[in-house]
């Protein structure tokens, strides 16, 4: 187990090594003017100055070997267009706790209402209608098949429209406003934690263990919640830590939509304004958030399946 683990751990940090070092040399490719607040109105000699300041001037190699040792020592350097001087770690920490709440709040909704379809589904499927597993597998197939802005804009017009009148725009001071966005980024979890589940509850009928367990007369859903169910929540477990990543990454759309002072709306203004110091430090957390989600995956689903193999031969997935 612990040779499993800090092999995918070394694995993580090379791949989060190399990210650094691809962004690194695709931000240098990048115009100067992301470096500077007002460069339309400096002297050449003024850009001289403020590029030395920054090291921009040093060789490659020694600009990667600081920015290396910025990185690992938890420094994300300082804004120069969006808030000038201003630390990107402090800016950061202002952000994330808004995303993590939206995130998290979405996040439990889609584990509670995309598990229960899931398992209704699998159960649905060996029925002679079918019904809820028909319903299920049409939700599943236009969430997949819809783009995600276009659906996020009809849930944001039909929830300001609708009898509720709930906000379109989102404010901290309201928990009204906190419904679609939550929603938003909830209903590509539930339809992905569905599909999941109801494969592999699916998959689980099919085997020796539950055949005997409905010929010894045991009662269809005590089969279906205490074995299928628990034995299929195993493959699952290693997709939940990935979700985090993807409502992070839905995020850039929804707190743009909905005028979310987070860390999506963050990387779409920075973007926008150019400030390549910020765009750089927001890719790489994205990167990181990426890379971690990943890792825990792995080590979830090893620690709770005790049929993968930890040995040289056999530990590889």
């Amino acid at each position: 187990m612990a040779k499993y683990i800090l092999k995918r751990v070394l694995r993580s940090f090379v791949t989060m090594l190399l990210i650094i070092i691809v962004v690194f040399l695709l931000l240098r490719m990048m115009p100067i003017e992301g470096y500077f607040e007002n460069y339309d109105k400096l002297s050449q000699t003024q850009i001289d100055v403020r590029l030395t300041q920054l090291g921009l001037k040093d060789p490659l190699y020694k600009q990667l070997w600081n920015f290396l040792k910025q990185i690992f020592s938890g420094d994300l350097g300082v804004s120069n267009v969006f808030r000038k001087d201003v630390s990107i770690n402090t800016i950061v920490a202002e952000k994330i706790p808004i995303s993590l709440q939206l995130g998290l709040i979405s996040l439990a909704i889609a584990l509670a209402l995309g598990l229960p379809l899931g398992a209704m589904m699998a159960r649905s499927s060996r029925t002679r209608w079918k019904l809820w597993d028909k319903f299920g597998t049409v939700f599943i197939v236009l969430i997949q098949a819809v783009p995600a802005a276009a659906y996020h804009i009809l849930i944001q017009f039909a929830g300001s429209q609708s009898s509720l009148k709930l906000p379109m725009l989102f404010s901290q001071g309201n928990l009204r406003s906190y419904i679609l966005p939550i929603f938003s980024l909830a209903i590509g979890n539930i339809a992905y934690y569905a599909m999941w589940l109801r494969r592999y509850m699916v998959d689980e009928s099919n085997k020796d263990y539950i055949r005997l367990a409905r010929a010894k007369g045991l009662p269809g859903r005590s089969i279906s919640r205490r074995h299928m169910f628990r034995n299929a929540m195993v493959p699952l477990i290693q997709y939940i830590p990935n979700s985090i990543l993807f409502t992070l990454m839905g995020s850039l759309y929804v707190e743009s939509l909905y005028s979310i002072p987070g860390m999506g709306g963050l990387l779409v203004t920075v973007i926008k304004r150019q400030d390549n110091t910020m765009v750089q430090a927001l890719v790489l957390i994205y990167a990181a958030i990426s890379i971690l989600g990943l890792l825990f995956g792995d080590i979830l689903m090893a620690i709770l399946d005790p049929r993968i193999s930890f040995t040289k031969k056999e530990g590889s997935r």
